[in-house]
């Protein structure tokens, strides 16, 4: 099931998966941000699968109301409140304006730090 926005044109049904790749594809903008990582392995990671959205988790509230979760992998060096703000901001101004869907919270989570 989806998250739907109503509006005077009519109804729209937004699918978890499609909010899950906008959610994905505006992280990956930020500087500092190596990777996503599942909160716990599953199979498409044991069998090394890519999974573009394996490490984001759409929590809808209402029918227009969203929570996000993200499970990130940070760069070492990089000052982490900053990149986890500035994730923050790119998802909310993408998601928001490209769906119509506005967003409670957006969670951050460090599951590592990858050295270079």
């Amino acid at each position: 099931m989806g998250s739907v926005l109503v509006n005077k044109l009519g109804k729209i049904e937004i699918n978890k998966h499609v909010l899950a790749q906008l959610t994905y594809q505006a992280a990956m903008e930020s500087y500092g941000l190596v990777g996503f990582s599942s909160k716990s392995k599953g199979i498409v990671e044991l069998l090394k699968g890519e999974n573009a959205t394996k490490g984001v988790n759409i929590i809808e509230l209402s029918e227009a109301l969203i929570d996000i979760e993200i499970f990130v992998i940070l760069q070492y060096g990089t000052n982490i409140t900053t990149v986890a703000n500035n994730i923050i901001e790119r998802i909310k101004y993408t998601v928001e304006t490209y769906s119509g869907i506005k967003i409670n919270q957006i969670t951050v989570s460090v599951q590592g730090i990858r050295v270079k």
